[in-house]
């Protein structure tokens, strides 16, 4: 019996819909990690990018527990000296209303080339405006 191997060109891949309005982030983000890699195929395969693309809308209306809101900071450097700035979930998501949700999801990839082009196939949009109709994505429920 042959073993099949699975590559970039040969994997059948999908377009998916998912909607963070009211779901837990940490959820949202496990469940698209997931499934960009290609974990919910059996045709996984660890080494290539066989994983689906992934559209998520109303990424600002992502539900946190507790006072994460006020409490749970952000941190990034802008590279001088002195640099270092932190932001709490709420100014973030005042700001920057995917970045949290891209952060907790980019966490969740690996690390390395592999994890930067996965990454790629995830489209993160603020509210449920996207331009990606002409895909047909298929809606996911958390």
């Amino acid at each position: 019996m042959k073993t099949v191997f699975v590559t970039e060109l040969t994997a059948e891949r999908s377009w998916y819909l998912i909607d963070a309005e009211g779901k837990p982030m940490g959820r949202v983000a496990a469940k698209v990690a997931s499934m960009l890699r290609g974990k919910n195929k059996p045709t996984f395969t660890p080494s290539q990018e066989t994983g689906d693309f992934i559209v998520v809308i109303n990424a600002e209306k992502v539900a946190v527990t507790g006072r994460k809101r006020q409490n749970k900071m952000y941190y990034h450097h802008t590279g001088f000296p002195g640099g270092l700035k932190e932001a709490t979930f709420r100014q973030l998501i005042e700001r920057h209303p995917t970045d949290p949700l891209e952060m907790a999801v980019k966490g969740m990839l690996p690390k390395g080339p592999l994890g930067r082009k996965i990454f790629k196939n995830a489209k993160f949009y603020a509210g449920s405006a996207h331009p990606h109709a002409a895909q047909r994505p298929t809606t996911i429920e958390l």
